[in-house]
């Protein structure tokens, strides 16, 4: 049961109403999430930002769901993790894939390590070390994707959290 309701944009703060009635426009409508977020209008906009500016990431849509799966399953936001499973199969994974990714690995040794430091930049960012980055180079990670894994893991962070603190559930 949610916590946070979601707002209309006639309901919501000044900044946040703009904010919805644009994507209204251009979309026909925003979810749950989105309204319920209008209820702080820097949040919203964060958020619209930093999502914006995600999708300019280097890595491959397939590995980014990979990702995304794997923190939110850490994270443990339902409504997060049926959102990624759907746009991991649009991006082709198989249900192997998804699953593995939810176990926060993968078959290709390459990925497994990159969704392995990911993880740790969730759950333990200070245990990270001049050793685990340099493994990263070694697989042919630059240092772009491993700076991005940082946006991606905060951005995922940031979703789910939000929609456990809102009560927030998948879509039935």
């Amino acid at each position: 049961m949610p916590r946070l309701r979601p707002l209309a944009p006639e309901e919501a703060p000044e900044k946040s109403r703009e904010l919805l009635s644009d994507i209204v426009t251009r979309r026909g409508g925003v979810g749950d999430m989105v309204a319920t977020m209008a209820h702080s209008p820097a949040l919203l906009q964060g958020y619209l930002d930093f999502s914006r500016a995600m999708k300019r990431v280097k890595l491959p849509r397939a590995l980014s769901e990979k990702i995304s799966l794997a923190a939110q399953e850490w994270i443990g936001c339902a409504k997060c993790l049926a959102a990624h499973t759907e746009a991991a199969r649009a991006a082709g994974l198989s249900e192997v894939d998804i699953s593995l990714a939810r176990q926060g690995t993968s078959t290709d040794a390459r990925e497994a390590a990159l969704i392995g430091a990911a993880l740790r930049v969730l759950a333990e960012p200070s245990s990270i070390s001049d050793d685990d980055v340099a493994e990263l180079r070694r697989r042919g990670w630059s240092d772009r994707v491993i700076a991005e894994i940082v946006g991606l893991v905060t951005l995922n962070l940031l979703t789910g959290a939000f929609n456990l603190l809102a009560g927030l559930e998948p879509s039935a």
